[in-house]
């Protein structure tokens, strides 16, 4: 099997990338110098030069709140790329697995979400990720959508880093508690996509929309703990204690949805795929940027 992943320098284009390599699988990962995926043109070339059996497309604009400020970016990157990679693969007659996001419902559900609930996005990000999905699903029948959230890793920007760094140099931390969520290990995400790829190349079509997430959901104040115990542990911690804030109390420029929990319950039946507990995960993730 051959793959090709864009956005091969993000956290889960990363962490594929590599998988990829230990499982001796042939993988081409581009980055955005190596494939600007807004650049249609180039996206048809690259796809006609390295020929995969399969593209996984995790390329994607992220900031959610800076994409308030550059809508015009986010849906370039989000919608329009992701409707180019839709496009070329078409044309050379391979299927397609597109990271989505959680973001793209509102958040108002008591319960999970499940692939077939109406999306209903709060802000620019999630629109611009939900209209992608569109494109994909217009442009190319051989496509699996795979929606996730609160994605960590040892690398990149995301809640983990970003609370390593406040504990470094902060006696409390304030965080929200009235969110509530599923995180998701990059690597997490990787070893399903391999798995996913390799099923839909040997032949089983079972496109569509899928979720994948962490266990068990929680909130980023109870994930914020976490993350400061096991920073404490390895002596990355001055925070004396960790706040619970409500949304109202920590405004942003974008909007985000109170319950973005995602059901898993499809993929497991599909492809026998269940993420991991995302605690153990954040364990080594720490150690990781511990001993980095």
């Amino acid at each position: 099997m051959k793959l090709l992943v864009t956005g091969a320098r993000g956290q889960v284009g990363a962490a594929l990338v590599a998988l990829a390599g230990v499982e001796e699988v042939e993988v081409v990962g581009l980055d955005r110098s190596g494939l600007d995926i807004t650049d249609g043109d180039a996206v048809f070339r690259a796809l006609e030069k390295c020929m995969p059996d399969i593209v996984v497309n995790a390329a994607a604009y992220t900031a959610v709140d800076r994409a308030e400020d550059e809508p015009e970016l986010a849906f370039r990157v989000n919608r329009d790329g992701a409707e180019y990679v839709a496009l070329a693969c078409s044309q050379a007659g391979i299927p397609l697995i597109h990271l989505s996001t959680d973001y793209v419902f509102d958040g108002r559900k008591s319960e999970p979400y499940f692939e077939d609930d109406l999306p209903n996005p709060l802000g620019v990000y999630g629109r611009s990720k939900w209209e992608g999905e569109e494109a994909v699903q217009a442009a190319l029948d051989r496509h699996v959508i795979l929606r996730t959230s609160w994605v960590f890793s040892s690398q990149g920007s995301n809640f983990v880093r970003t609370m390593l760094r406040f504990a470094r140099d902060r006696d409390e931390l304030r965080v929200v508690s009235d969110q509530h969520g599923c995180p998701t290990p990059a690597d997490d995400i990787a070893r399903a996509l391999l798995v996913i790829s390799r099923k839909l190349v040997e032949g089983q079509n079972s496109w569509g929309a899928y979720h994948f997430a962490g266990h068990p959901p929680t909130t980023w104040f109870a994930f914020a703990q976490a993350i400061v115990h096991e920073a404490s542990l390895r002596g990355l911690s001055r925070v004396e204690s960790v706040a619970p804030i409500s949304t109202s109390q920590y405004p942003t420029r974008a909007q985000r949805p109170k319950n973005s929990v995602l059901a898993t319950d499809k993929i497991e039946a599909t492809f026998g795929i269940r993420a991991a507990g995302w605690r153990e995960a954040l364990s080594r993730t720490i150690s990781a940027i511990a001993g980095g």
